[in-house]
């Protein structure tokens, strides 16, 4: 009993933060800063302790995971701009037949999950799809869930998003390894919830077409353009760097200048503003956009994404408080005895917090403090408990989640609809990512 009341002030505060956003509707970095105080009294935290992991929590946070945030938005910002997003989605699309539309949206997908936020994803990608599906006369649903079911798996699962350089950093993840087993679950999971799903969705073909403007609406001749490959090759440099930095590694041995050089450049941080800089140039200055113009569009990207990170950081408090206050291991304490793969207690915790907080980012960075200490005491892969944690945090979503009111708003649909749609794709990407996890466990 001593290791379950701790874990039951953490379940008392994320059922105060689920009403608090969703009934009160306060704000969410307010809510998590709340509840972490609230933990830190009950579990017996005194003020002097609390004030340094308030300050420890957003700095570590911020600091590992901030500056990825702006860097990424950044990123995809600056395609988005000069019209080099319009270029990759119409490419993939043109070499795709009416009947193989699905696949190459889904393809689409998870290039922009990897390389931009996701709320820059779905506005980039949203009305070139639903373009594309009137030019070919078939029902923008039927490609719009798999699109988004693409984005919004690559985006949980693959650093340098946010969420999963989080992960990565707090179980000791190889991010080579996240990227290579990432695309074993990633795979079947969109696979599932893009292709499959809509087939079992009756009435979607009825829904009406929403009236957007292309939001994204560059034209490809009005910038100079590189090749499509160069377009497609930018946004991922920081998974090239990472996963190479893990073969040349396991290749040339640490320690090598070789090793050195991808162990630089294949950090999260110094990949994406690796990234970056060539895409200043590549999309800005050498596409005929001046500096100016491109110091416009990250200033702009960073006006977007600023209330995330703030909720990130403050996401980051309610996690140190968990570490801080040792509620980790008495989870870990009190969960050794139950026979319940320590994969799929990761994934329970982690959709609970995303339930409560509406924030995937946070549920993950959250989670990793609840979580972590699990891996010494089942021997669990870091890399696996990673992956499965990630797909936890993409899971079904409640009202509290801007996602949610993106997909209703967009596409005018009821709340019944989004829950058939959004919904049930972030479900089936969740539930069969970790299915593929926990058949990876099962040879590794």
């Amino acid at each position: 009993m001593e290791h379950w009341l701790p874990v039951l002030w953490v379940v008392v505060a994320i059922a105060m933060l689920l009403f608090l956003t969703v009934k009160v509707k306060l704000h969410s970095m307010i809510t998590l800063l709340l509840m972490a105080i609230f933990v830190a009294f009950m579990e017996g935290m005194d003020a002097g302790t609390l004030v340094k992991t308030i300050s420890k929590g957003a700095g570590s946070t911020l600091g590992g995971v901030g500056l990825i945030v702006v860097l990424g938005a950044a990123l995809g910002q600056l395609m988005t701009d000069c019209g080099a997003s319009k270029k990759i989605a119409d490419t993939i699309v043109k070499h795709c037949g009416v009947r193989t539309l699905k696949w190459g949206v889904l393809i689409v997908g998870v290039i922009f999950g990897i390389s931009m936020f996701f709320e820059v994803a779905f506005m980039v990608v949203v009305p070139l799809v639903v373009s594309i599906a009137k030019e070919a006369k078939v029902p923008y649903m039927f490609l719009i869930i798999p699109v988004l079911a693409a984005v919004a798996q690559a985006h949980s699962i693959f650093p340098p998003q946010p969420g999963p350089v989080a992960l990565v950093d707090a179980f000791g993840a190889d991010s080579g390894m996240v990227y290579l087993l990432g695309l074993v679950v990633v795979i079947p999971s969109i696979i599932c919830a893009g292709i499959v799903l809509p087939k079992f969705l009756k009435g979607i073909d009825t829904y009406a077409e929403p009236k957007l403007g292309n939001l994204s609406e560059v034209a490809v001749g009005q910038y100079k353009l590189p090749p499509f490959l160069v377009c497609l090759i930018i946004p991922l440099l920081p998974a090239i760097f990472m996963i190479g930095n893990t073969i040349v590694e396991a290749t040339a041995g640490k320690g090598t200048a070789l090793a050195t050089a991808f162990g630089f450049f294949g950090s999260p941080n110094v990949s994406l503003l690796t990234a970056v800089l060539v895409a200043i140039y590549v999309f800005g200055i050498r596409a005929g956009r001046t500096v100016d113009e491109t110091s416009t569009s990250i200033t702009n990207a960073i006006k977007g994404i600023s209330t995330v990170v703030l909720i990130i950081g403050a996401g980051g408090v309610f996690k140190q408080v968990i570490v801080d206050a040792g509620v980790g291991q008495h989870i870990a304490a009190a969960v050794t005895g139950l026979s319940i793969s320590p994969l799929i207690l990761a994934w329970i915790i982690t959709v609970i917090i995303r339930w409560a907080t509406g924030q995937g980012a946070v549920s993950a960075i959250t989670a990793a403090g609840i979580v972590a200490p699990l891996i010494p005491v089942f021997h669990v892969d870091p890399t696996l408990l990673m992956l499965a944690t990630a797909a936890g945090s993409n899971t079904i979503t409640m009202p509290n989640d801007a996602a949610f009111w993106m997909m209703k708003e967009t596409f005018n649909l009821s709340m019944g609809q989004t829950f058939k749609t959004w919904g049930l794709l972030e479900l089936t990407n969740s539930v069969v990512g970790l299915a593929i996890v926990l058949v990876l466990s099962l040879v590794i």
